[in-house]
């Protein structure tokens, strides 16, 4: 047999002979072991910390914990501990077999979960913890959410991206998401944040996951993601200590080297340590890096310093807190020494944790050797083994509870999280160029093209740039003939869309690089990035781009939120976290003019419950599914932001083509009030016409008749005796009940222009007929309100004569073209195709067709589609535009379309005592049969349309809702009006009332 002491001995000097490094001083000379303190909870004494905060306090109940545990513990059990290694949920049962065995055979205390599935990753949990004796820690590397290693799961922004944030209160609610969503998966540590300064751009990485290049912008971004972290029951790890920013070289396939002194590290690499450490960080990973000037063994990995985890991590800077290793197969770590030999020098530098070992049983067995051999002690391994322990015990694992798997998905992607998600976009998206004051784009009226360059989806920003005005996207494949294309345009927007992986090369390509160049040097140009803003290094000159807009990631709600900030429905807010060459400096960033026009959100933003606002959907289809309309759109915006819009059924009833939020509705009377009352109000607002004018004097075409007396006021109040309506178009057919000759010709032709539908022409004089059987129709002879379509007929005819111009001009350049209503207008077969709109009835009683695209009114068709009570085709978004800017008293997009006591004149019930709920053009019905739920306040107005469409706005809760639909589709002969004996849009307006959070 041989001698088991010369065994002992020689693999004792194997042992020093291999952990060499670890043994080093900063002088090269050999450092006492029995200098590592042996307490349970230590704390070592760090330099000018008089008013460290003590974080980690242990009670005596924990202490009797670990006491406990521990001293039934064998060396097996204990050195188990020490390991925390990688596990996957989607591998297969091999895999988890591997784990398992692990677990039972190797006594290991803690599991690091990468790739996989949620559900999957909490059944693992749940399997591998029942196979532990003590219960396992669990970490997850989830620096932007659990996203970053599992499917099915939320992905939050960048370290980057936040880094450009102001609002720290932001940054802490990310880590408070964090936290939730780990404590809910059974993660106990998460390693972040990430404290690497990254001074070097081409950092190959780290880059997106710092917070930037400053120091303090770095450790104010970390500390408050900590705070959120931390403050909500998950330990953060702080890493890579003592800093990975400034090297070109990746740590999993080589050791990078970081020449920087001692001094110059203390003063950028680790002021964000010593912040943290003071305000209670959880642990640290120590990174594999090569730093002659903390450790002179050559090419000795920093995790295996004892200079660098001891001398400086633990006494210098005082951490007391739980020391992880980077993963020990990365290259930096692997390379320097094998399985077993590694993680003994890791150990012997003063880690507390080996993550990620290469070779676990190997480890084990040298681990165990060590000990035996006294190289590794009892009291050093009592003191990492206690501390691990204790952390179990606080994150309760002392009182262990299987994950609870039901409901699990819901719980990880709650809808809060999209409302985060807005307000960080709106607050990190950074302009770093605005020549000319090209942002936000004010007039609307001008003509702006679209480019997209980078090779990933664009859709949200492209569909939400076109809810703002009309946007033309340009595509050629020739730079020359697309230059002498954008000619034709005032502006230019470019887009640049690239993959959103943090590791992901997005620089653009030289082709990319000579189109943006030679397109910027002829045009007026805005770049918009969705990609890192390193991406910016490859443009040498910025001078021939009016404006630069940095955000950071391509998401839709960065897209969304970007294209409202071209067009000033927010305000930049973000600084650039980073230098771009000698362009852009760090902390760069231009604050631009916010307009007052709809923005986008999550309801929760303004105060809205999103479970029930998705009650409109049931709504919605039991209107469907009742045949009540085939199809419809629904808007809600509140506080200025649109946060619902959805589109539901299709256009018929047969299977036709489903609605879009595109998708272009006869909005009917809703015309009154969003094209012929809005002009009114202009002419009152500058005392063209006063409340008590008398007819007469508006149009002295009724001088001398039934209607010469009466006023303004009673005009727009319906109290002016008028008739109900018309049917004009009966006088003009035969005796089959089709158009007459007369009156009517298959193709235009002298003297029957006016269009009426496909193949029909009236008699251009026929409006004059209609005005005069208006002027000699008989008036009640009491005084009472009376809903008559004459009195916005009647207004056309005074705003044309007053104005000298048409009435679809007057809207169009008063207000749409400004408010970017291009999906609004008279007779839209003009500008879009028939698809896009839906049709409203087959007529088989006037014009024999189907009605699509054409006016359902019979007396604004007659009119060549242009009524001063109908005629208007629109979307829900547009609409909203329009009462928006009644809410906003008559200020949108930063114009003052008339003044705030102009509105309040309109919005005003002259006759409420006589019973007449309505103001002037607006109807204000609050009452049971009205249009409206009971649930609106009385200062609400809005209309009604008779083809099933409703706008309303709530002045006391800021709420704008708009309904659209073509209920009279196929036909509306012996009208059942399903739709409003459905009370389907006052039920959905309730609903929104309901969803507001008081």
């Amino acid at each position: 047999m041989k001698n088991p002491f010369i065994k002992i001995s020689l693999y004792a000097a194997f042992i020093f002979l291999i952990t060499n490094c670890a043994s080093k001083k900063n002088n090269g000379a050999t450092e006492d072991k029995k200098d590592i303190p042996l307490k349970d909870t230590v704390v070592y004494v760090q330099k000018n910390t008089s008013e460290k905060k003590t974080f980690f306090k242990d009670s005596d109940k924990e202490t009797a914990w670990v006491d406990s545990i521990y001293s039934k513990m064998t060396v097996q059990e204990k050195i188990g501990q020490l390991f925390m290694v990688s596990a996957y949920s989607n591998k297969d049962s091999v895999h988890v077999n591997q784990i398992s065995k692990l677990i039972e055979d190797y006594k290991i205390g803690n599991v690091i979960f990468f790739q996989g599935g949620p559900v999957r990753q909490a059944k693992l949990t749940n399997l591998y913890q029942s196979k532990a004796k003590v219960p396992l820690m669990i970490g997850i590397d989830a620096e932007w959410g659990l996203a970053m290693r599992l499917d099915s799961t939320y992905r939050y922004p960048w370290n980057m991206t936040l880094g450009a944030i102001q609002d720290l209160s932001l940054i802490e609610n990310v880590g408070r998401n964090m936290a939730a969503e780990n404590k809910r998966i059974g993660v106990h540590f998460n390693f972040a944040p990430v404290l690497d300064i990254n001074t070097n751009p081409k950092n190959p990485i780290i880059g997106n996951r710092s917070f930037g290049e400053d120091k303090v912008n770095v450790t104010e971004k970390a500390l408050a993601l900590m705070k959120g972290i931390q403050g909500n029951g998950v330990f953060c790890t702080g890493k890579h200590f003592p800093g990975h920013g400034d090297t070109s070289t990746d740590s999993h396939h080589a050791l990078p080297t970081v020449n920087f002194s001692k001094e110059r590290m203390e003063l950028v690499e680790l002021y964000p340590y010593k912040k943290l450490f003071d305000e209670g960080l959880a642990s640290v990973m120590v990174a594999h890096l090569n730093i002659p000037s903390l450790e002179s063994q050559p090419n000795c990995p920093s995790s295996a310093s004892y200079n660098v985890v001891t001398n400086l991590l633990q006494k210098e800077l005082g951490f007391n807190g739980l020391i992880f290793t980077d993963g020990l197969a990365m290259k930096g770590a692997a390379n320097f020494k094998g399985p077993g030999d590694l993680e003994i020098a890791v150990i012997l530098a003063g880690n507390d944790i080996l993550l990620c070992p290469e070779n676990v049983p190997v480890a084990f067995q040298k681990l165990e050797e060590a000990y035996n051999t006294q190289v590794i002690t009892e009291e050093r391994l009592a003191h990492s083994v206690k501390k691990i322990l204790h952390f179990k015990y606080k994150a309760g694992l002392n009182k262990y509870k299987p994950i609870d798997l039901n409901n699990l998905y819901n719980d990880l992607n709650p809808s809060q999280n999209d409302a985060l998600h807005y307000k960080l976009y709106e607050n990190a998206i950074t302009v770093l160029k605005n020549e000319k004051e090209i942002l936000p784009i004010k007039d609307l009226s001008e003509k702006i093209a679209y480019i997209k360059l980078g090779e990933d989806t664009n859709s949200a920003f492209v569909s939400t740039l076109k809810k703002y005005t009309e946007i033309t996207e340009v595509k050629d494949t020739n730079l020359d003939s697309l230059n002498k294309e954008l000619k034709k345009f005032d502006k230019v927007i470019i887009s640049y869309h690239k993959v959103n992986k943090a590791w992901e090369k997005q620089e653009f390509t030289l082709q990319e690089m000579l189109w943006l160049k030679e397109i910027a040097k002829h045009n007026n140009v805005i770049l918009d990035i969705f990609a890192k803003p390193y991406s910016l290094l490859s443009i040498n000159n910025f001078d021939d781009i009016e404006g630069l807009v940095v955000s950071y990631q391509n998401s839709d709600i960065s897209q969304v939120v970007s294209a409202g900030l071209l067009f000033g429905a927010i305000e930049a807010k973000g600084k650039l976290p980073v230098s771009i060459n000698d362009a852009f400096h760090v902390n760069d960033g231009l604050t631009t003019e916010k307009l007052n026009r709809l923005a986008f959100t999550a309801p929760e933003n303004v105060n809205m419950n999103p479970a029930i606002l998705s009650k409109i959907d049931v709504v919605a289809q039991k209107a469907i599914d009742g045949k009540m309309a085939p199809g419809m759109q629904v808007l809600v915006a509140r506080k200025g932001n649109v946060i619902f819009q959805k589109s539901y059924g299709a256009q018929t009833y047969d299977n036709g083509k489903k609605v879009t939020d595109t998708d272009l509705y006869d909005v009917a009377s809703i015309s009154k009030m969003i094209s012929t009352l809005p002009n009114v109000m202009q002419l009152y607002d500058k005392n063209k016409v006063e409340l008590d004018t008398k007819l007469k004097d508006m149009l002295p075409f009724f001088a001398k008749t039934n209607k010469e007396n009466i006023t303004f006021k009673d005009l727009l109040n319906h109290y002016a005796g008028l008739q109900a309506w018309i049917p004009f178009y009966k006088a003009t057919l035969d005796s089959n009940n089709k158009p007459s000759q007369k009156y009517y010709r298959k193709i235009a032709e002298n003297g029957f222009t006016t269009k009426v539908a496909d193949s029909l022409y009236i008699r251009n004089d026929y409006h004059d007929t209609i005005m005069k059987i208006i002027a000699e129709s008989p008036v009640a002879l009491k005084k009472e309100y009376k809903y008559s379509d004459f009195t916005f007929i009647i207004l056309k005819e005074y705003l044309e004569r007053k104005t000298h111009k048409k009435l679809e001009d007057l809207s169009k350049e008063n207000f749409f073209s400004s408010l970017g209503m291009n999906n609004t207008l008279y007779n839209p077969l003009d500008k879009f195709d028939k698809s896009n709109i839906a049709p409203t009835e087959i007529d088989n009683y006037f014009r024999h067709q189907v009605i699509q695209g054409y006016v359902h009114d019979m007396a604004a068709a007659m009119e060549g589609g242009v009524a001063g009570h109908a005629g208007i085709f629109s979307n829900a978004m547009d609409v909203a535009k329009m009462m928006q800017l009644f809410l906003q008293k008559g200020n949108y997009g930063g114009i003052q379309y008339f003044s705030p006591q102009t509105f309040d004149a309109f919005n005003t019930c002259y006759y409420k005592n006589q019973g007449v709920l309505r103001g002037l053009g607006f109807d204000k019905r609050v009452h049971k049969g009205g249009p409206t739920c009971d649930c609106v306040s009385e200062a609400s107005f809005g209309h009604t349309g008779f083809t099933g469409n409703m706008a309303w706005t709530d002045p006391e809760t800021e709420i704008v809702y708009v309904f659209l639909s073509n209920r009279t589709y196929p036909e509306v002969v012996n009208d059942e009006n399903k739709l409003a004996k459905g009370k389907i849009r006052e039920e959905i307006q309730q609903i929104i009332q309901d969803a507001i959070i008081r």
